[in-house]
Protein backbone atom coordinates (compact mmCIF):
# COMPACT_ATOMS: atom_id res chain seq x y z
CA UNK A 1 0.00 0.00 0.00
CA UNK A 2 1.47 3.42 -0.66
CA UNK A 3 1.46 6.62 1.08
CA UNK A 4 -1.60 8.27 -0.55
CA UNK A 5 -3.82 5.37 -0.58
CA UNK A 6 -6.63 7.31 2.09
CA UNK A 7 -6.46 10.64 -0.13
CA UNK A 8 -9.74 12.01 0.78
CA UNK A 9 -8.50 13.21 3.83
CA UNK A 10 -6.94 16.17 3.20
CA UNK A 11 -10.11 18.40 2.66
CA UNK A 12 -11.81 19.68 5.61
CA UNK A 13 -15.04 18.80 3.62
CA UNK A 14 -15.85 16.97 0.43
CA UNK A 15 -18.39 18.90 -1.97
CA UNK A 16 -21.23 17.20 -3.11
CA UNK A 17 -22.73 19.98 -5.74
CA UNK A 18 -21.10 20.62 -8.44
CA UNK A 19 -20.92 24.40 -7.61
CA UNK A 20 -18.68 23.44 -4.25
CA UNK A 21 -16.38 21.15 -6.67
CA UNK A 22 -16.00 23.67 -9.11
CA UNK A 23 -15.00 25.83 -6.52
CA UNK A 24 -12.22 23.61 -4.81
CA UNK A 25 -10.53 23.07 -8.80
CA UNK A 26 -10.78 26.65 -8.87
CA UNK A 27 -8.83 27.21 -5.57
CA UNK A 28 -6.22 24.39 -6.84
CA UNK A 29 -5.47 25.84 -10.08
CA UNK A 30 -5.02 29.20 -7.90
CA UNK A 31 -2.81 28.05 -5.45
CA UNK A 32 -0.93 26.06 -8.92
CA UNK A 33 -0.53 29.67 -10.39
CA UNK A 34 0.87 31.16 -6.70
CA UNK A 35 3.51 28.86 -5.91
CA UNK A 36 4.45 28.77 -9.36
CA UNK A 37 4.96 32.17 -9.14
CA UNK A 38 6.09 33.25 -5.61
CA UNK A 39 7.50 29.46 -4.23
CA UNK A 40 5.49 27.33 -1.45
CA UNK A 41 6.86 29.42 0.84
CA UNK A 42 6.03 32.62 -0.18
CA UNK A 43 2.75 31.77 -0.69
CA UNK A 44 -0.25 32.66 1.77
CA UNK A 45 -3.91 31.46 1.54
CA UNK A 46 -5.03 35.23 0.92
CA UNK A 47 -2.53 35.22 -1.93
CA UNK A 48 -4.52 32.11 -3.32
CA UNK A 49 -8.29 33.37 -2.66
CA UNK A 50 -7.28 36.69 -4.16
CA UNK A 51 -5.82 34.46 -7.04
CA UNK A 52 -8.94 31.98 -7.40
CA UNK A 53 -11.48 35.37 -7.04
CA UNK A 54 -13.09 33.63 -3.86
CA UNK A 55 -13.11 35.21 -0.89
CA UNK A 56 -10.90 34.05 1.70
CA UNK A 57 -13.90 32.02 3.70
CA UNK A 58 -14.21 30.12 0.77
CA UNK A 59 -11.15 28.04 1.05
CA UNK A 60 -10.91 27.98 4.93
CA UNK A 61 -14.54 26.19 3.69
CA UNK A 62 -11.94 23.69 2.48
CA UNK A 63 -8.65 23.99 3.78
CA UNK A 64 -7.90 24.47 7.02
CA UNK A 65 -3.91 25.93 5.45
CA UNK A 66 -1.90 25.95 2.12
CA UNK A 67 -0.38 22.74 3.33
CA UNK A 68 -3.74 21.32 2.93
CA UNK A 69 -4.46 22.82 -0.04
CA UNK A 70 -1.10 21.75 -1.30
CA UNK A 71 -1.94 17.61 -0.36
CA UNK A 72 -4.79 18.04 -2.49
CA UNK A 73 -3.05 19.29 -5.14
CA UNK A 74 -1.06 15.98 -4.63
CA UNK A 75 -4.22 13.98 -5.09
CA UNK A 76 -5.47 15.55 -7.83
CA UNK A 77 -2.21 14.99 -10.00
CA UNK A 78 -2.31 11.62 -8.64
CA UNK A 79 -6.14 10.75 -10.16
CA UNK A 80 -5.21 12.02 -13.25
CA UNK A 81 -2.15 9.75 -13.28
CA UNK A 82 -4.00 6.96 -12.53
CA UNK A 83 -6.88 7.78 -15.25
CA UNK A 84 -4.19 8.54 -17.83
CA UNK A 85 -2.66 4.79 -17.19
CA UNK A 86 -6.25 3.05 -16.93
CA UNK A 87 -7.01 5.03 -20.89
CA UNK A 88 -4.00 3.60 -21.96
CA UNK A 89 -5.42 0.09 -21.18
CA UNK A 90 -9.10 0.86 -22.11
CA UNK A 91 -7.77 1.81 -25.78
CA UNK A 92 -5.39 -0.71 -26.04
CA UNK A 93 -2.84 1.37 -26.96
CA UNK A 94 -0.22 -1.87 -27.31
CA UNK A 95 -2.46 -3.05 -30.46
CA UNK A 96 -1.57 0.13 -32.78
CA UNK A 97 1.36 0.42 -34.36
CA UNK A 98 4.80 1.06 -32.79
CA UNK A 99 4.59 4.40 -33.77
CA UNK A 100 0.90 5.05 -32.88
CA UNK A 101 1.80 3.40 -29.41
CA UNK A 102 5.03 5.65 -28.26
CA UNK A 103 2.49 8.75 -29.78
CA UNK A 104 -0.33 8.02 -27.67
CA UNK A 105 1.72 7.64 -24.79
CA UNK A 106 3.45 10.40 -25.22
CA UNK A 107 0.87 12.48 -25.94
CA UNK A 108 -1.04 11.69 -22.73
CA UNK A 109 2.05 12.55 -20.41
CA UNK A 110 2.14 16.13 -22.52
CA UNK A 111 -1.96 16.94 -22.84
CA UNK A 112 -1.33 15.82 -18.36
CA UNK A 113 1.24 18.73 -17.59
CA UNK A 114 -0.65 21.01 -19.75
CA UNK A 115 -2.53 21.18 -16.47
CA UNK A 116 -1.26 23.67 -13.69
CA UNK A 117 -1.41 21.45 -10.91
CA UNK A 118 0.26 18.44 -12.30
CA UNK A 119 2.88 20.91 -13.88
CA UNK A 120 3.38 22.95 -10.65
CA UNK A 121 3.36 18.98 -8.16
CA UNK A 122 5.75 17.83 -10.95
CA UNK A 123 7.95 19.87 -10.94
CA UNK A 124 8.30 20.79 -7.10
CA UNK A 125 8.70 17.08 -6.35
CA UNK A 126 12.35 17.45 -8.12
CA UNK A 127 13.17 20.63 -6.26
CA UNK A 128 11.06 20.87 -3.07
CA UNK A 129 10.15 16.88 -1.74
CA UNK A 130 10.10 17.68 1.66
CA UNK A 131 6.52 19.16 1.52
CA UNK A 132 5.13 16.33 -0.21
CA UNK A 133 2.51 14.47 1.79
CA UNK A 134 1.20 11.69 -0.37
CA UNK A 135 3.33 11.51 -3.28
CA UNK A 136 7.04 9.16 -2.75
CA UNK A 137 9.41 7.45 -5.04
CA UNK A 138 6.60 4.60 -4.94
CA UNK A 139 4.82 6.79 -7.69
CA UNK A 140 8.21 6.72 -9.88
CA UNK A 141 7.90 2.91 -9.69
CA UNK A 142 4.17 2.41 -10.40
CA UNK A 143 5.09 4.76 -13.27
CA UNK A 144 7.99 2.08 -14.01
CA UNK A 145 5.86 -1.39 -12.98
CA UNK A 146 2.84 0.09 -15.69
CA UNK A 147 5.48 0.97 -18.48
CA UNK A 148 7.09 -2.28 -18.30
CA UNK A 149 3.68 -3.82 -18.26
CA UNK A 150 2.79 -2.25 -21.90
CA UNK A 151 6.25 -3.63 -23.23
CA UNK A 152 5.74 -6.74 -22.16
CA UNK A 153 1.67 -7.17 -24.08
CA UNK A 154 3.63 -5.15 -27.10
CA UNK A 155 6.26 -8.10 -27.22
CA UNK A 156 5.26 -11.05 -24.84
CA UNK A 157 8.89 -12.53 -25.53
CA UNK A 158 10.84 -9.65 -23.03
CA UNK A 159 11.60 -11.35 -19.81
CA UNK A 160 10.28 -9.39 -16.89
CA UNK A 161 13.71 -8.07 -15.93
CA UNK A 162 14.13 -6.71 -19.41
CA UNK A 163 10.60 -5.19 -19.83
CA UNK A 164 11.54 -3.47 -16.05
CA UNK A 165 14.89 -2.24 -17.04
CA UNK A 166 13.74 -0.87 -20.32
CA UNK A 167 10.81 1.06 -18.63
CA UNK A 168 13.18 2.31 -15.87
CA UNK A 169 15.35 3.86 -18.47
CA UNK A 170 12.06 5.36 -20.42
CA UNK A 171 10.16 6.80 -17.32
CA UNK A 172 14.08 8.30 -15.98
CA UNK A 173 14.86 9.90 -19.00
CA UNK A 174 11.10 11.81 -20.32
CA UNK A 175 11.13 12.70 -16.45
CA UNK A 176 14.39 14.70 -16.88
CA UNK A 177 13.54 15.90 -20.13
CA UNK A 178 10.04 16.88 -18.97
CA UNK A 179 11.29 18.73 -15.86
CA UNK A 180 13.97 20.72 -18.20
CA UNK A 181 10.75 21.52 -20.68
CA UNK A 182 8.32 22.45 -17.68
CA UNK A 183 11.18 24.80 -16.24
CA UNK A 184 12.15 26.81 -19.62
CA UNK A 185 10.79 29.62 -20.08
CA UNK A 186 11.09 29.60 -23.77
CA UNK A 187 7.71 27.84 -25.65
CA UNK A 188 8.97 27.37 -28.44
CA UNK A 189 12.22 25.68 -26.55
CA UNK A 190 9.73 24.14 -24.61
CA UNK A 191 7.63 22.19 -27.30
CA UNK A 192 10.85 21.08 -28.87
CA UNK A 193 12.05 19.12 -26.03
CA UNK A 194 8.66 17.84 -25.32
CA UNK A 195 8.65 16.43 -29.16
CA UNK A 196 12.14 15.28 -28.66
CA UNK A 197 10.98 12.40 -26.00
CA UNK A 198 8.68 10.76 -28.71
CA UNK A 199 12.35 10.21 -30.85
CA UNK A 200 13.88 8.99 -28.02
CA UNK A 201 11.18 6.36 -27.76
CA UNK A 202 10.95 5.19 -30.93
CA UNK A 203 15.05 4.63 -31.66
CA UNK A 204 15.67 3.29 -27.90
CA UNK A 205 12.65 0.69 -27.84
CA UNK A 206 12.20 0.01 -31.61
CA UNK A 207 14.82 -2.80 -31.70
CA UNK A 208 12.44 -4.66 -28.97
CA UNK A 209 9.27 -4.01 -29.56
CA UNK A 210 9.32 -2.06 -33.64
CA UNK A 211 6.63 -3.42 -35.57
CA UNK A 212 9.56 -5.26 -38.19
CA UNK A 213 10.91 -6.89 -34.88
CA UNK A 214 7.90 -8.28 -33.62
CA UNK A 215 6.93 -9.29 -36.94
CA UNK A 216 10.27 -11.35 -37.14
CA UNK A 217 9.86 -12.66 -34.03
CA UNK A 218 6.48 -13.55 -33.34
CA UNK A 219 5.43 -14.40 -37.06
CA UNK A 220 1.96 -12.37 -36.81
CA UNK A 221 -0.11 -11.59 -40.05
CA UNK A 222 -0.88 -7.95 -40.22
CA UNK A 223 -2.42 -5.33 -42.75
CA UNK A 224 -0.02 -3.82 -44.76
CA UNK A 225 -1.69 -0.99 -44.93
CA UNK A 226 -2.69 -0.42 -41.32
CA UNK A 227 -0.75 -3.15 -39.50
CA UNK A 228 -3.79 -4.33 -37.71
CA UNK A 229 -4.43 -8.04 -36.49
CA UNK A 230 -7.67 -7.57 -37.10
CA UNK A 231 -8.15 -9.87 -39.93
CA UNK A 232 -10.72 -12.01 -41.61
CA UNK A 233 -9.98 -14.81 -44.53
CA UNK A 234 -11.62 -13.60 -48.24
CA UNK A 235 -10.72 -16.28 -50.72
CA UNK A 236 -8.22 -17.23 -52.05
CA UNK A 237 -6.49 -15.79 -55.92
CA UNK A 238 -3.76 -18.06 -57.38
CA UNK A 239 -3.40 -20.31 -54.92
CA UNK A 240 -3.24 -17.72 -52.35
CA UNK A 241 -4.68 -16.81 -49.10
CA UNK A 242 -6.75 -13.37 -49.60
CA UNK A 243 -7.76 -11.55 -46.61
CA UNK A 244 -9.31 -8.45 -45.49
CA UNK A 245 -8.86 -6.09 -42.45
CA UNK A 246 -11.87 -5.68 -40.53
CA UNK A 247 -10.01 -1.97 -39.65
CA UNK A 248 -9.56 -0.26 -43.30
CA UNK A 249 -11.56 -2.77 -44.90
CA UNK A 250 -8.76 -3.12 -47.70
CA UNK A 251 -7.97 -6.61 -48.83
CA UNK A 252 -4.59 -8.57 -49.44
CA UNK A 253 -3.00 -11.51 -50.62
CA UNK A 254 -1.23 -13.77 -47.72
CA UNK A 255 1.86 -11.59 -46.21
CA UNK A 256 3.15 -13.87 -43.35
CA UNK A 257 6.41 -12.77 -42.19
Amino acid sequence: MTKYSHSSRSLRRQPKQQRGKERVEKILDAAAAVFDKVGYAAATTHLIAAKAETAIGSVYQFFPDKAAIFKAMELRHIERVKAMWAQANKQKITQLTFRQMIHALVTAVVELFEQPVSRVVFVQFFSSREMFQLIDESMTQEAIDFAASLFKQRNPTLDEAQSSLLAEVCVHSSNAVILAALRNPDEQHRQQLVQQIEELFVSYLEPYMGDNRLDDVMNIMKCPHCRSQQLSKNGHRRGKQCYLCKECGKQFVELAV
